[in-house]
C-alpha cells in the first residue's frame, strides 16, 4: 500500500506583526524522518502546526495524508477520561480494520464466486486486507503494551484518570498513542521532553521503524542524530531554510565545512581588499606628477611622464572601480562563536542588577579556609531528603559533570556549592571565591530594566562595551530592549548565561545550561566550556552532551525518577 506525502508550497504566517514564516515550502515523502532545527522563535512549531491542519497559512497550502498524527502539547480529553480511554482511540482504526476484515470475510462466504458482486467484493476485501496489514492491526494491543512499557508507563491501570497524572506522564500517554495508531505521517515537537534515557532510546527505535513520514521539531541534538535522515535549518538565511542530507552528525560536517569556506573567502576577500586599496592610494602618490626628477630622467620626462602618468591613471581607475565593487559585495565576517572572555574573575565588585539566583557572588564570610587546595571541598554533606554527599573536593581547574535521575538532587548540589542552600557537614570554599550559578529558573530583581541595561549595569559599562551582549548571539536584538520581566524563561536564563561568560567566575555551576538552545548554541558552549577558565561544575541531561563530554563525571544515586520510574546506578561512575 503506497503511503502519501506531506507537502508544504510557499507557505506564510503572521503571528501579530511579525513574519514567522516567509514563503518555507517543504517536500517530505515516506521513508523520510526530518529534523526542524534552529534558533527559539524561527517558527519550527510554527510550521508543524500547520503541517498539522491545527492552523492556517496566511498565504500558500500544505497537502497531508487523511491520518496524519500530531504530538499535542494537551491530549484531547478530560481530566475524567482513562488510560483506557486513550488507548481504545489510538486502537479504533486497527479495530475498525479487523472488523470490517470480518464483515467482508462473512459476506463472501455467502456470495457465490461466479455472481455479479464477487469480484467487487474481492477487491474490497483486498483494499481492506492491505491496509490492515500496513497497520499492524493483529499486533496493534502486543504493540500498545510494548509501548507504554517502553515510555515508562506499563505499570500504571488503565483505569487510572488523567488528572492523577502529572504533566511528564500525560506528555508520555499522548506520544503511546501516536505510536501505537502509526500514522502516514507523524509531526512531534519535542518528543523525548520529559523521558529518560532509556525511553529516548525507545523512542527513537520506534520511530525509525515507522515506514511513513516524520517530522519532528527539537533541540534533542542525540534523538536527531540517531532518527533523522534530513534536517532543516529554519534560521534565517539569503535564499530561506536550508536542507541537509543526513543526521546530525553529517550536519555538523556540512557546517563546518561552510565555516571553514567562509572564513577563507573572507580572508582572501580581504586580502584582495588591501591591495587594492594600495594600489588605489598609494601607488597613485608614488607616481603623482610633481614628485622630484632624478638627473637621468631630465631629457625625456616630459614625454615620458605624460605617458606614464596615463597609464597609471588608467590602472588607479581600474583598481578603484574593482575597490568599489568589491566593498558593496564583499562576505560579512563572520561571527565569532560563544566563548568566555578574559580570565576568572578574582576581584568582585558588587553587581548593581544581578539575577536572583544567578550571577557572580563572592565567597560567604561564614565559610572562609584558605589552607585547602580545592575552591570547594565537601564532607558529609546532607540535605534531608535530597542530597547525601560523603566527599567531593573541586580543583580549581575541574571539569566536572553531574548526572542521575530527576530528583537525584543534581539542582541541590549545584545550590549548596554555590553557597545558596544551607546544609548538614562541612563545606569549605577558598577564601574570596567568586562563584557563579546558572540556576534552571532565573529572575531578575529588576524586572523592568532591559536585558541591555540589565547587562550593562551588572557588568559596568567599560566591560559591556569590551563584550557587547549582541556579540554573544544568546539574544535577538529585537529582544535586548525589551524589560527583563518579559522575556520567557529560556530568554532570562541566556541573559544569565551572557553575565557568565562576558565576566566568568572562578567557580561556574551550570544547571541543565543547553535547556533554550538552540543546537548551534548548545555545540558552541560545549566548545567553550573546554576553553573555559576557572573550575566548571555542570548538571545536565543531555544525551549528546554526556556522550562528548572529556572532564570527569559523578553519578547521583536516586531511588525513582519522575516519582514513579526506577533510576538504576550507573557502575562505572562514582556514587552518592
Amino acid at each position: 500500500m503506497s503511503r502519501p506525502s506531506l507537502l508544504a508550497h510557499d507557505v506564510v504566517r503572521t503571528l501579530g506583526a511579525r513574519r514567522v514564516l516567509d514563503g518555507v515550502s517543504l517536500t517530505a515523502s515516506p521513508g523520510h524522518r526530518i529534523g526542524l532545527i534552529g534558533e527559539n522563535g524561527v517558527g519550527k512549531s510554527t510550521l508543524l502546526r500547520l503541517l498539522a491542519g491545527v492552523d492556517e497559512p496566511d498565504a500558500g497550502s500544505v497537502t497531508r495524508p487523511a491520518d496524519l498524527g500530531f504530538l499535542h502539547q494537551e491530549l484531547p480529553f478530560d481530566d475524567a477520561s482513562t488510560i483506557a480511554d486513550v488507548l481504545d482511540e489510538a486502537l479504533r482504526e486497527a479495530r475498525d480494520d479487523l472488523a470490517e476484515l470480518e464483515c467482508l470475510t462473512e459476506r463472501l462466504a455467502h456470495v457465490p464466486q461466479d455472481s455479479p458482486g464477487c469480484a467487487e467484493l474481492l477487491d474490497a476485501y483486498g483494499r481492506q486486507l492491505e491496509q490492515a496489514q500496513d497497520r499492524e492491526a493483529w499486533d496493534a494491543d502486543r504493540r500498545a503494551a510494548m509501548v507504554l512499557d517502553g515510555l515508562g508507563l506499563g505499570a500504571f491501570r488503565h483505569d487510572r484518570t488523567l488528572g492523577s497524572l502529572s504533566g511528564g506522564q500525560r506528555g508520555r500517554l499522548a506520544l503511546a498513542a501516536l505510536l501505537v495508531r502509526r500514522p502516514s505521517a507523524l509531526l512531534l515537537d519535542e518528543p523525548t521532553n520529559h523521558l529518560d534515557d532509556d525511553a529516548a532510546a525507545f523512542l527513537e527505535e520506534q520511530v525509525r521503524g515507522l515506514p511513513g513520514v516524520v517530522v519532528v521539531a527539537g533541540h534533542d541534538r542525540a534523538f536527531l542524530d540517531a532518527v533523522c535522515t534530513d534536517l532543516v535549518d529554519l534560521d534565517p538565511a539569503m535564499d530561506g531554510p536550508v536542507r541537509y542530507g543526513g543526521n546530525y552528525s553529517a550536519y555538523l560536517d556540512e557546517k563546518r565545512a561552510e565555516r571553514e569556506r567562509w572564513e577563507r573567502r573572507y580572508a582572501e576577500e580581504q586580502e584582495e581588499l588591501s591591495a587594492l586599496r594600495h594600489s588605489a592610494g598609494v601607488t597613485a602618490r608614488l607616481v603623482a606628477p610633481d614628485r622630484e626628477r632624478r638627473d637621468n630622467e631630465k631629457m625625456g620626462y616630459g614625454h615620458r611622464a605624460g605617458r606614464v602618468q596615463s597609464q597609471i591613471s588608467r590602472r588607479v581607475r581600474n583598481a578603484t572601480r574593482r575597490l568599489d565593487g568589491l566593498e558593496r559585495r564583499q562576505t560579512g565576517e563572520p561571527p565569532q562563536p560563544l566563548r568566555f572572555h578574559g580570565t576568572a574573575l578574582t576581584v568582585t565588585a558588587p553587581a548593581e542588577d544581578p539575577p536572583v539566583d544567578s550571577l557572580i557572588s563572592p565567597d560567604s564570610p561564614d565559610s572562609p579556609d584558605s589552607r585547602i587546595s580545592f575552591v570547594v571541598s565537601l564532607r558529609d554533606v546532607r540535605v534531608p531528603g535530597r542530597l547525601d554527599v560523603a566527599r567531593l573536593d573541586v580543583p580549581a581547574t575541574e571539569r566536572l559533570l553531574v548526572t542521575g535521575g530527576n530528583g537525584a538532587g543534581k539542582s541541590t548540589l549545584l545550590s549548596v556549592l554555590a553557597g545558596r542552600l544551607a546544609a548538614e557537614g562541612d563545606v569549605r570554599r577558598r577564601r574570596g571565591l567568586t562563584v557563579g550559578l546558572l540556576a534552571q529558573d532565573t529572575v531578575f530583581s529588576r524586572p523592568g530594566r532591559t536585558g541591555r541595561e540589565t547587562y550593562e549595569r551588572s557588568l559596568g559599562v567599560e566591560r559591556a562595551e569590551q563584550v557587547p551582549l549582541r556579540s554573544l548571539g544568546l539574544l535577538h536584538e529585537t529582544d535586548l530592549d525589551k524589560p527583563v520581566g518579559q522575556l520567557s524563561v529560556g530568554q532570562r536564563r541566556r541573559l544569565a548565561l551572557a553575565l557568565l561568560v562576558a565576566r566568568p567566575p572562578e567557580l561556574l555551576l551550570l544547571d541543565e545550561p543547553t535547556n533554550h538552545l538552540s543546537p548551534r548554541l548548545c555545540d558552541e558552549l560545549e566548545a567553550a566550556l573546554g576553553t573555559g577558565p576557572g573550575a566548571i561544575v555542570l548538571a545536565s541531561h543531555d544525551r549528546w552532551l554526556r556522550r562528548r563530554w572529556q572532564g570527569r563525571e559523578i553519578r547521583l544515586r536516586s531511588g525513582r525518577a519522575h516519582g514513579d520510574e526506577p533510576c538504576p546506578p550507573d557502575r562505572h561512575l562514582p556514587e552518592w
